[in-house]
């Protein structure tokens, strides 16, 4: 019996026999062996309408994947991030416009990449609010796009790989430049790291506590970790990447017990460290969705909730207008930016049906969720594939959900 809980899908205003144009039209990606899995959650009016699983938890293997199946969200602990930081900011611990330094003071005497190579002073200061919205300057390392990405790899500034915490990590991201003034464009980057530090300092506890006791204690959300226990690690899939070059697709990281996954990492990644399951994100999202609330447990207000999913870019521009060469987890064609997430604002744009404030992120293992408050829709992805763009999957299940809504 599910966990999670289904309804008939016209009690939820949904084409039954549409949403089962969902499996169908994965399975042939299980079958040809380009994705190990595909799982899918559709949800209207905080009602499971459709829930499916395809695939095992390893490529062509035999275990299926199920509801107790452990994925890793990579990018999707950003909005758990943002949430963080936001009830922090409710109780008056943080603000938007507080300088980044006041909090981590190595970020001070930061300086900028210059075009013409040289280091120079910043415009203005990093605030906290660049940090929410990825216009920051700071960068990843494997965008490999410029001198600076180049010098993150040259020094190991990869959270997975850092050999200290995320104290020292931060610390390390401020003593190299900027790839741009903060404000002046956006840039996807480890500002989600530095922000899940500014909750530890904000807070006094380590991000790992934080959220155990402020967000996932309080949700039901008992399958959401930054190493998973050993008494669930079986539990944990395979995650594979495929080559662009030439398709190829090999594990990168093993389930259960021989999973980096087993161990808990040095830096607690606020920017993409968290496993979960399809049922916890939904909790989740099902408190995104009612306003910050679930069940009677108050995350965040909803005037609070309202104010994250605005677009906070300067002068309402998108991702295509402020970040046109940088990798993204949404489309940048019609998207803005609030404080966590990518949000639309311009259906037309996006080349797929929505609605205008529709809010969504997803994860380098080709996960994803969106969140449509005008249908009153939570849609979830979950696979195990990098990067995230190897295949069209998430435009394509949205066109399938959408196609299946009737009233």
């Amino acid at each position: 019996m599910s966990a999670i809980g289904q309804v008939d899908a016209a009690a939820a205003g949904m084409n039954a026999e549409r949403l089962k144009r969902i499996p169908a039209y994965f399975d042939s990606y299980i079958q040809k062996r380009k994705l190990p899995c595909c799982a899918a959650l559709v949800a209207r009016g905080g009602q499971v309408a459709h829930l499916s699983f395809q695939g095992a938890t390893e490529m062509g293997g035999s275990k299926p994947i199920g509801e107790d199946t452990i994925y890793r969200i990579y990018s999707m602990t950003k909005p758990v991030t943002s949430v963080a930081a936001m009830m922090l900011f409710e109780e008056g611990a943080l603000r938007l416009d507080h300088e980044v330094f006041r909090y981590i003071p190595e970020f001070q005497d930061v300086m900028v990449h210059g075009q013409d190579g040289k280091l120079r002073k910043p415009d203005r200061p990093m605030m906290v609010r660049d940090l929410f919205l990825h216009t920051s300057g700071l960068s990843y390392s494997f965008l490999q796009q410029g001198p600076v990405d180049a010098l993150y790899r040259e020094r190991g500034l990869e959270h997975f790989a850092w050999k200290g915490d995320l104290k020292s990590f931060c610390e390390a991201l401020a003593q190299a430049p900027l790839v741009f003034s903060p404000g002046e464009r956006w840039n996807y980057s480890n500002s989600t790291d530095v922000l899940g530090r500014i909750v530890e300092v904000a807070s006094g506890m380590s991000l790992d506590e934080f959220f155990r006791k402020r967000i996932f204690g309080p949700l039901g959300m008992k399958d959401t970790f930054f190493s998973v226990p050993e008494d669930k690690i079986e539990r944990l899939m395979a995650c594979y990447s495929r080559n662009p070059l030439n398709g190829e697709i090999k594990q990168s990281d093993p389930g259960g017990k021989a999973s980096v996954y087993a161990r808990m990492p040095n830096v607690l990644s606020g920017g993409g460290g968290l496993a979960s399951t399809i049922g916890d994100y939904f909790r989740f999202c099902l408190m995104l969705a009612g306003g910050g609330e679930l069940e009677g447990v108050r995350i965040l207000s909803p005037k609070t909730l309202e104010f994250m999913t605005m677009n906070h870019l300067p002068g309402g521009k998108t991702l295509k207008d402020m970040g046109d060469k940088t990798f993204s987890e949404s489309r940048m064609d019609g998207s803005g930016f609030g404080l966590g997430w990518a949000v639309t604002t311009d259906v037309v744009a996006t080349t797929q049906p929505g609605s205008v404030g529709t809010f969504s992120w997803g994860g380098m293992a080709s996960t994803f969720f969106w969140i449509d408050p005008v249908e009153d829709l939570i849609a979830i992805q979950m696979t195990q594939l990098m990067p995230s763009g190897a295949y069209p999957i998430r435009p394509q299940l949205q066109q399938l959900v959408y196609g299946a809504i009737e009233e």
